[in-house]
């Protein structure tokens, strides 16, 4: 039986917000058009060439229930959290942490060459993994893999597989695909995605047509939709993703991952599954009994961190 190719359900335009001490995001999940795209919670994307616009960065905050992919394209952001863990991730590299049953940490941006890009995706864990112990993965640009095809395309594997070659990040419960993929003028691409699982492309450079409903391989009368950055799409169900560049480069996410299908309850950086674990969560932080954390980084952030302020 041929593969069904992914139409289009739905196209996204991002919205701006202000998060953290002040950083201007673009966002596209998490929004009043796009709550929740199971199990993906938000998509944030960030890039400018205005110290202003970020430099505040992300203090002391704490998360549950969640995980959280921070991939850079360009400039530094500065990581600490309340495990123990520190340092800094640049262009390419990769921050995948697993927040589980508590962690607190803090994210400062800082320019590299006078810029600043990147995304922020945030991924749901099942009930039974909310309250695991948290883990930080921090990914230099040298360990992800890149896929270069004789047609001039470029796909960096963030997660999953392209041609046979796996993702830098594994052990994932949601079993997400994270993909870059750069296709030049007058190319195309295809990539498998499971039947069920949840799926989105986001274009931010360029322009390419999405949804195409025949064989592999540039035409110019093909279906589908002609989208240029910086916009969000949503797939329906199917088998694969097909994509094409026609006069000019494409460039964009390609996320994929398997749903939950569990109840969710969100209050800012704390995702569970009812309002009694979101509250039990705020308990636990006026009490200190925030679990998994090292107890000279909780006492600082106490000082530094209100509800009320950051969602990150």
């Amino acid at each position: 039986m041929a593969a069904e190719p992914r139409a289009i359900a739905r196209v996204i335009e991002p919205t701006p917000v202000i998060e953290g001490a002040g950083v201007r995001l673009r966002r596209s999940i998490a929004t009043a058009t796009l709550d929740y795209l199971d199990p993906f919670l938000l998509l944030d994307h960030f890039q400018s060439d205005d110290p202003d616009d970020y430099l505040a960065g992300f203090p002391w905050h704490p998360h549950r229930g969640i995980e959280t992919v921070t991939y850079m394209l360009a400039g530094e952001v500065d990581h600490r959290d309340s495990i123990g863990n520190s340092g800094s991730i640049g262009p390419v590299d990769i921050q995948w942490m697993t927040a589980g049953g508590g962690i607190m940490h803090e994210e400062m941006p800082r320019p590299r060459e006078g810029l600043m890009g990147g995304f922020q995706l945030w991924v749901n864990l099942p009930a039974k993994l909310k309250m695991t112990r948290p883990r930080y993965q921090d990914l230099a640009a040298a360990s992800v893999p890149e896929v270069r095809r004789d047609d001039g395309s470029v796909i960096r594997v963030i997660a999953g597989e392209v041609d046979g070659v796996g993702g830098a990040v594994g052990e994932i419960y949601a079993e997400p695909e994270y993909l870059d993929v750069m296709l030049p003028a007058r190319t195309s691409f295809t990539q498998p995605v499971p039947r069920g699982h949840s799926a989105f492309a986001y274009v931010f450079e360029g322009e390419g047509q999405f949804g195409v409903e025949a064989d592999l391989g540039y035409r110019g009368d093909l279906d589908g939709e002609l989208l240029a950055a910086a916009r969000l799409v949503v797939f329906g169900d199917g088998d694969e993703v097909r994509v094409q560049a026609h006069d000019r480069h494409v460039r964009f996410l390609l996320v994929s991952g398997r749903p939950l299908g569990e109840p969710i309850a969100r209050y800012g950086p704390f995702v569970m599954n009812t309002r009694a674990e979101l509250q039990l969560a705020l308990r636990d932080l006026q009490d200190d009994t925030f679990v998994w954390r090292d107890d000279a980084e909780w006492a600082r952030s106490r000082t530094t961190w209100s509800p009320d302020t950051f969602s990150r």
